[in-house]
């Protein structure tokens, strides 16, 4: 084997297995979360819902408004409308560590609210998009 074609396998070898090690960690925000100040997981309706069937203690955030929340909620999702997060998550939520699982609508709205609690410092924050792809239980 020539010098090329070695450079080029070891290349092709180092960029398969990179691909391979991130497929490992799920699948993390980056659009929202430029910030470094830690990622939040995002996960499907299917995902969250086996966390809040296996898990003991997490919490269900509704990033939406009171009337939306009011229309129909995931049972026992605490209301916190995305655009307060910054200043009501921290009366709320106060153990930093827990397992938070936020949603909205569609998706967009819960992204933000996990960026703002990463921003604040919470460690283990699962972004699952939108009640209107929630195939569960609703009240």
């Amino acid at each position: 084997m020539n010098r090329r074609t070695f450079l080029i396998t070891a290349s092709l070898v180092s960029a398969i297995s990179l691909i391979g090690l991130t497929g490992c960690f799920g699948t993390l925000a980056s659009d929202d979360n430029s910030s470094g100040n830690g990622p939040y997981q995002q996960v499907d309706a299917e995902t969250a819902k086996e966390l809040m069937d296996t898990e003991k203690d997490y919490v269900i955030l509704d990033a939406r408004t009171q009337d939306e929340y009011d229309e129909g909620h995931i049972p026992g999702a605490i209301l916190i409308p995305h655009d307060t997060v910054a200043t009501a998550a921290e009366d709320a939520l106060p153990d930093k560590d827990q397992l938070i699982l936020v949603y909205c609508r569609s998706g967009n709205r819960s992204k933000h609210a996990s960026q703002a609690l990463a921003d604040l410092g919470y460690t283990n924050v699962v972004e699952f998009g939108g009640i209107n792809n929630w195939p569960y239980e609703v009240e």
